[in-house]
């Protein structure tokens, strides 16, 4: 059940001073942090905000030491929101559709359309686009995201047998091969037959709630599901998009998201969340969850985080155009795995790939 539906106050909870490996567990015996993700990582200090009457309040970090001082000051109710979001932080995460263990798995991005932002429609064939499917699972992808309507900002929508018809014949493909499949669609009607024919995760830019036969179709097939968060439709979500503050209002959506998948029958252990970055966001809107990633680990599912090639990072750089915008992609990549994201959804797996190696050797001291 949601937290806001129960009498405490809404609490947001962001671990700051976050700490990995064995630093993270001296932290954590010493009582100088607080276990996130089962101990894999610890923080030191967290930037609380609350939700009252509709505005979001933020009240400021607090580090660990002080919190252990003041929190006799704190109001009983506002503490017992906080402990609560705290001690949603701390469990490990569950395999989701087999992704497991302690490093970030990389889920390579498959653009079937002739529109695509990314790749102007290179793979729209299908020999093209089993060939790069296989380079990326061969680069280190444990999954492929196949994509068969472009949901760019300004894109003209689809219809379901169009979109069929592009996918299908890829994720026969590529599933005879025994590739893991996800299938990035909004329509049940695709979801239904990319899972009969091999898929295992639905990659939802609706969260479910685009389709009345979504949860039904998810939940019948014992499939995965990525919830995305996305405010409006893909034509016009960057028309002035509005939030009382982004990273509360996305984490209010993803947790009601969740409830209803529960309702439907899914298990929270089928479920990942993404906070939809560049999806009815605008750049102050993006910057401000990259800042607060951590927080959506309080939903208790793996964290998704897609940022490669958005167009935001050209806008934080000089404007440049998706293909050229690997460093900042590369960049958002390393900032989301040291806030716990379990699963990228990238373009460049094998550049990601080694990025992700380098620094995480050079953290280990090697």
């Amino acid at each position: 059940m949601p937290a806001n539906s129960t009498s405490l106050p809404r609490a947001y909870v962001t671990p700051r001073a976050l700490l990995t490996g064995a630093a993270a567990a001296e932290a954590v015996a010493a009582g100088w942090a607080w276990p996130l993700l089962g101990g894999r990582l610890a923080f030191g200090a967290m930037d609380v905000s609350m939700r009252k009457d509709g505005a979001v309040v933020r009240l400021g970090a607090i580090g660990r030491a002080d919190y252990q001082k003041d929190a006799s000051a704190i109001a009983p109710a506002v503490l017992a929101a906080i402990e609560s979001q705290i001690s949603a932080l701390a469990p490990p995460r569950p395999a989701f559709a087999g992704l497991e263990g302690e490093r970030p798995a990389l889920m390579g991005v498959l653009n079937v359309t002739p529109d695509s932002f990314s790749d102007g429609g290179r793979f729209a064939g299908l020999d093209a686009a089993v060939a790069h499917a296989v380079t990326l699972v061969e680069a280190g992808a444990a999954m492929i995201d196949v994509g068969g309507e472009s949901t760019r900002p300004g894109a003209t929508p689809v219809t379901e047998p169009e979109e069929t018809a592009r996918v299908m014949p890829v994720i026969r493909a590529l599933a005879a091969r025994r590739i893991p499949l996800s299938i990035d669609t909004r329509h049940a009607f695709v979801m239904a037959e990319a899972l009969a024919a091999g898929a295992a995760v639905v990659n939802d830019i609706t969260g479910l709630a685009g389709d009345s036969k979504s949860l039904e179709t998810v939940a019948r097939s014992k499939a995965a599901v990525v919830l995305m968060h996305m405010r409006g439709e893909p034509a016009t979500m960057q028309d002035n998009p509005v939030y009382v503050w982004a990273p509360a209002d996305i984490y209010d959506f993803l947790e009601e998201r969740i409830a209803a998948c529960l309702a439907a029958g899914i298990p929270k252990a089928r479920i990942a969340v993404d906070p939809g970055l560049g999806f009815g966001k605008t750049d102050l809107h993006n910057a401000q969850i990259m800042d607060h990633l951590a927080l959506f680990h309080g939903l208790g599912c793996r964290l998704v985080v897609g940022a490669s090639r958005k167009g935001f990072i050209g806008r934080l750089s000089r404007g440049e155009g998706a293909q050229d915008r690997l460093p900042g992609s590369l960049a958002a990549a390393l900032h989301a795995v040291g806030q716990g994201a379990q699963i990228l959804r990238v373009h460049d797996v094998a550049e990601t790939g080694q990025a992700l190696a380098v620094a995480a050797r050079l953290a280990a001291g090697h």
